[in-house]
Order: structure tokens, then sequence, then C-alpha cells
């Protein structure tokens, strides 16, 4: 009898899980810290289901790790306003210039392929990296497949590895969940006990 579905599916996310890169993550865990260390603050970009993520992730590390963080999808009327007024490539970049971001800051992007301008696939992206580069900021990644523009320039990524290429988004965007989980329990991070875990 051949495999169901979910089988299959599962035995990839085992397969994803053994060929993640912890030293990777360590990094990123280090580069955290170091940000809120120096009183900075973390913005996190994603689109599609990776600005879900973000919106999660910035009440993770806000709540339990106390790092200042914020995620420029979670205000909708600036998104579309700027998105009508301006178009869509620029949004995170201008969002990050009124915050005024500088090198005490990091930006977190959670992406599924990291952004590519020549292919016109998560342009925002590229553009806020390189105005996060040119600011001084920290620029972390949790991204699949080959990590796009975001693996080129970021100073700690961690890339999703691409086990069946029929399931790069699912399972990139699952395990942006697993690795952000992993960040805010980390003990370079965590300051405040999570709930069921603290009732015992």
């Amino acid at each position: 009898m051949s495999e169901t579905f979910f089988a299959v599916y599962l035995a990839e996310a085992r397969r994803v899980i053994d060929e993640l890169d912890a030293a990777a993550a360590e990094r990123v865990a280090a580069a955290l810290s170091a940000v809120r260390e120096r009183g900075g603050r973390l913005f996190i970009l994603g689109v599609g289901g990776s600005a879900g993520n973000a919106s999660h992730a910035v009440n993770d590390f806000r709540k339990i790790c106390g790092l200042e963080a914020y995620a420029p999808t979670d205000n909708v009327s600036e998104l579309t306003a700027r998105t009508n007024d301006d178009g869509w490539a620029t949004v995170f970049e201008e969002w990050l210039k009124v915050s005024r971001l500088n090198a005490r800051d990091a930006v977190l992007v959670f992406s599924v392929g990291g952004g590519d301008e020549e292919k016109n696939v998560s342009p925002n992206l590229v553009r806020a990296l390189r105005f996060a580069k040119s600011s001084g900021a920290t620029i972390l990644g949790v991204v699949g497949r080959d990590g796009g523009y975001t693996a080129k320039v970021a100073d700690a990524c961690v890339i999703v590895p691409t086990v069946n290429a029929a399931h790069v988004t699912p399972h990139s965007e699952a395990f942006q969940a697993v690795i952000w989980h992993g960040l805010v329990t980390h003990p370079k991070l965590k300051r405040t006990e999570t709930t069921w875990e603290a009732r015992g």
C-alpha cells in the first residue's frame, strides 16, 4: 500500500529538522541578544503567511524576551495607504525610514524566497534590506529555498532546507514558527516564564 499524504509530509518535516543549521539559529539568537543589550529595536518583515508569523513573533519577542519589536504589516491603514499612493515595492523601506531605523536596531525577515528584485518577487524586502544595510542595522532572516536577497546580505540567517520543491512554502512558513519559538525560548533571550510552563 502506498504511503498517505501525511505520512510523506511529516517525513519531509523530519528531514527539514535534521537538516536545519542549528549553528545559524544560535547566531541569530546571539545577534538578537546584542540588539536588546544595546537598547535597539527589532523590526520583523514578512508578506503573506510570513506576515502573520511576523505579527505572532512580535508578541513573543516583546512579552517573553522584553525586546521592543514591531511588524509594519500590523498597521493595515499605513500599509494600504503606502501601497495605494506609492506602490508595493517601497512600503517597508518608507516605514523603516519613519521609524528612524538605526545601527542599534535589527531587521528580521520571514520569507519563503527572501526577495528577488530581478524576478520581481518581494521587491519590498529587497528595498527594505538595502535601507537597513545603509543604516547600519543588523540584518537577520529565517527564509526558505536558497534564501534569496535576504541570505546574501544577512548578518545571520537560517535557511529552511528544501526537501520537496512542491512543499517549499508550507515547510518554510511552518519552520519560521519553529525557529522563532526556539529563539524566544533561548536562554540568551527568554526573560519571562510562559504561562503553561510556569504552572507546571
